[in-house]
């Protein structure tokens, strides 16, 4: 019994292991250059896919990621530094392309949301928590 856990346990890990190293960047994108295929694939990492939303354009398969990704190595190949592709890619996409939008007034909501969440349900939490002792 232990064996049959131990191998089951050691086939998630290793699943888990593959799933997380397999990225959806084609070998035909690939640039030569190592240095610059680093600066592609940490770009590409932090660019939200616009069809897939919860995914970066590194690990998403969709077109519209592809073609993105493509765009990215075009633009270092022509010599652009990585704040002019960001710039470029929020000036047509927004700020919701980037996966850590930046902390200012447009976004202010996205960075507190969470928090708003949190204390109103601590709230309720509390609440519900005095109802239950004075019952």
């Amino acid at each position: 019994m232990k064996n049959i856990n131990f191998i089951i346990m050691l086939m998630f890990f290793l699943m888990q292991f593959f799933y997380n190293n397999c990225y959806a960047v084609e070998p035909n994108e690939i640039l030569k250059d190592q240095k610059q295929e680093e600066r592609a694939r940490n770009i590409s990492k932090n660019i939200r896919c616009l069809v897939c939303q919860n995914q970066s354009i590194d690990e998403s398969s969709a077109p519209l990621a592809k073609d993105l990704r493509i765009l990215i190595r075009d633009k270092i190949k022509n010599g652009k530094k990585d704040d002019e592709i960001y710039k470029f890619l929020t000036d047509r996409y927004g700020d919701f392309i980037l996966l850590k939008p930046p902390f200012k007034s447009t976004t202010l909501i996205l960075w507190i949301a969470p928090l708003i969440f949190f204390i109103i349900g601590l709230f309720i939490v509390i609440i519900n928590n005095k109802k239950s002792k004075n019952l």
